[in-house]
């Protein structure tokens, strides 16, 4: 009892040793690079009224200040050029020393899945296990993994992974963004000096939960939907009273424009239902995939399994791997899972109770709200099977004993379109697509640490508002600064091709997204772009070679940022045009030893007249310019480039880097109407 007895005071004295230190948040730790040449604002908490000491080791000047009346303090250190390791000390009567400080450079990396990527995780780079060895290698490149998480309203909360900051290595840089990481690389390796990055980033997410409330809802199209994430109670119990009583009216809604659903009962997941009539698709496969184009909404998958003796009668796990966007999953029948979150793994287990020997039908009803929907993850997540749990509390998972593959001819069947539904409930728990919510949890709390620039990879999933993409990205970029209180550095990735090659020059969706970030990084003070409409993949909207995006990001930043006037950073860029009879010259900058990347014919030019019908145009080289024309064209008007999701193009310049797709022409494309908010 004694002992019992001594042991707690222990820890109750350490407890208060430990409290009566300074606390930091995790954007100060061991391993951190702090910003160059600059007055780098550091904070953190204390005993109320402390007084507390801050000293780099550098100059070792102390900085003096004190905590507030809740113990919060702010101060700043006058960091010199990059170096290190250096250490950082904190004391308000106990002592905080941070470790293996460098000083350097500081970007933060941001975006959806594209900035996401990692060398090797959910998906994998280009060599990626030679380019993890190689990461051993850059000592002096910190990472800073910021959590994925949701906030309805501004959080002073930094949530990271591995409590801080962490040398880059094999292991650090092997789930980090991959963009991010061969980004930093390139400025390490020409600049020579320290590179922290700092990754927030979520695939699948809009511009619009990126941006502050303030600044949004300014926008007329983002007014309401502002209001309603704000209106959401803060507290957990309110939360998830608002999610539930919002997602039962629109269960009730939506089931009930279903024919899949009879006086809410769901008849087409009934195992003696007819399906005979249905199509038949190989799962998995996304929707654009299957011939369906651009559809949103309702779309029900049955499967006639039969289970062998040996399973039946015994608790199943399914997995489905992830479904876009929502899923209703049945098993004979039965309801056995759903979920509402794009992106997360399916697992559900199937009752023994329900399962018998020989067939049994399974039943998949999936919504997608917006962009590619249905069951596409890789086939070897489409299983179903026993299982046996390891582990135990939270470190628990269920693992395959036996298993069937799902991965076959499933009949499927297209009911009711997203435009005839009620919308989704914008706010539910941990999603990230809801206005501002992204922001308030993992950018907000960023604020004021010192950093360089950032540099931006997003717009898949606003690949339906162009139009309205033009006011978003600069609103997102200005708002930024404005809270950092200056106008660092920010570098936009465009879209790089994807999906089917384009046959036919017309209208797209992607050109106007692309478009709209052209035009961000011409028209907004101290931006820039890094093409990659020659590096996509016509199967995968994530293409595997990232080293070349961060090495063009890395090019703007070396010849805007840090000066390297003589570095080509950019391909041909469309400056203006002329008219010479049956004839348009097109002008660039960024234009010297323009030529076609392969073959002798540069190809990627539509021409029209004044009927706005394009049709493919001859160019010609001409020093600097292209001269563009078609025998079917007698009296032009019109000129664009690269105009679809995945064009035909080979136009680069000496550097070796693509042109930029754009157009001479002004008339309203597909998304000039698309300002919903989503």
């Amino acid at each position: 009892m004694k002992r019992l007895f001594f042991i707690s005071m222990l820890a109750a004295s350490s407890f208060l040793t430990m409290q009566a230190r300074p606390v930091l948040p995790p954007l100060f730790t061991d391993n951190m690079v702090i910003q160059q040449q600059t007055d780098a604002p550091i904070w953190g908490e204390a005993k109320s009224g402390a007084t507390v000491t801050v000293i780099g080791s550098w100059n070792n000047l102390p900085v003096t200040t004190t905590a507030d009346a809740n113990g919060r303090w702010r101060t700043t250190l006058r960091t010199p050029e990059a170096g290190g390791p250096y250490s950082i000390t904190i004391s308000d009567g106990q002592r905080l020393t941070l470790s293996n400080v460098m000083v350097g450079e500081v970007w933060l990396c941001s975006g959806q899945s594209n900035m996401e990527m990692p060398i090797d995780g959910w998906a994998r780079v280009n060599n990626y296990e030679q380019e993890k060895e190689e990461a051993n290698q850059y000592p002096d490149i910190r990472l800073l993994q910021v959590v994925q998480h949701v906030a309805t309203q501004p959080s002073d909360d930094v949530v990271v992974t591995e409590g801080g900051w962490q040398v880059c290595s094999a292991k650090s840089v092997k789930e980090f963004s991959a963009t991010g990481y061969f980004f930093g690389r390139d400025l390490h390796k020409y600049r020579n000096v320290p590179i922290g990055l700092i990754n927030a980033s979520w695939g699948g997410t809009f511009i619009e939960p990126w941006t502050s409330a303030e600044s949004l809802g300014t926008h007329p199209d983002m007014e309401e939907a502002v209001a309603t994430v704000q209106s959401i109670p803060t507290d957990p119990a309110g939360q998830a009273a608002f999610y539930g009583e919002s997602m039962g009216r629109w269960m009730v809604q939506e089931t009930a424009l279903d024919p899949g659903y009879k006086e809410g009962q769901p008849i087409w997941a009934a195992p003696d239902f007819d399906d005979s009539s249905w199509d038949v698709v190989a799962l998995p496969k996304e929707w654009g995939d299957m011939g369906l184009g651009n559809f949103d909404g309702v779309m029900w998958y049955r499967l006639a399994l039969d289970i062998p003796a040996d399973m039946a009668g015994r608790d199943l796990l399914l997995s489905l791997g992830q479904v876009d966007d929502i899923d209703y999953t049945y098993f004979n029948g039965e309801l056995v899972g759903r979920s509402f979150e794009f992106g997360q793994q399916r697992f559900y287990v199937v009752p023994a109770r329900l399962v018998r020997k020989g067939r049994n039908v399974l039943a998949v009803r999936v919504i997608d709200n917006i962009g590619g929907g249905g069951i596409y993850s890789d086939a070897s997540k489409l299983v179903i099977g026993t299982f046996r749990k390891v582990g135990k509390g939270k470190a628990e998972k269920k693992v395959f004993v036996r298993s069937l593959s799902l991965a076959t001819d499933w009949r499927y069947k297209k009911t009711i379109a997203m435009s005839t539904m009620p919308p989704v409930p914008s706010f539910r728990p941990n999603q990230p697509n809801q206005v501002t919510v992204l922001y308030n949890a993992m950018i907000h709390p960023l604020v004021g640490f010192a950093i360089r620039g950032a540099i931006w990879y997003q717009g898949c999933n606003n690949e339906h508002k162009g139009y309205q993409y033009r006011e978003l990205l600069p609103l997102l970029i200005r708002d930024w600064r404005g809270k950092w209180g200056y106008d660092f550095p920010f570098y936009i990735v465009q879209l790089a091709n994807n999906k089917k090659l384009q046959e036919e020059p017309g209208d797209d969706e992607w050109a106007e997204v692309r478009e709209a970030q052209a035009m961000a990084a011409q028209h907004v003070e101290n931006s820039g772009l890094a093409c990659l409409i020659d590096i996509g993949e016509a199967g995968d909207i994530h293409p595997r070679n990232k080293q070349e995006v961060g090495h063009r990001l890395a090019l703007v930043a070396r010849a805007k940022t840090y000066g390297e006037t003589s570095l080509e950073y950019s391909g041909p860029v469309y400056k203006d045009y002329l008219i010479e009879g049956d004839r348009i010259r097109i002008l660039f900058d960024h234009a010297d030893g323009l030529h076609p990347a392969e073959g002798t014919v540069v190809k990627g030019f539509a021409i029209a007249g004044s009927d706005h019908k394009w049709h493919w145009a001859d160019a010609r080289i001409d020093g600097k310019s292209i001269v563009v024309s078609s025998p079917e064209v007698r009296h032009p008007v019109a000129v664009r480039y690269a105009w679809h999701i995945n064009p035909i193009c080979n136009l680069q310049n000496a550097a070796g880097l693509p042109a930029v797709p754009f157009r001479t022409d002004d008339w309203p494309g597909i998304s000039i109407n698309n300002h919903q908010a989503d």
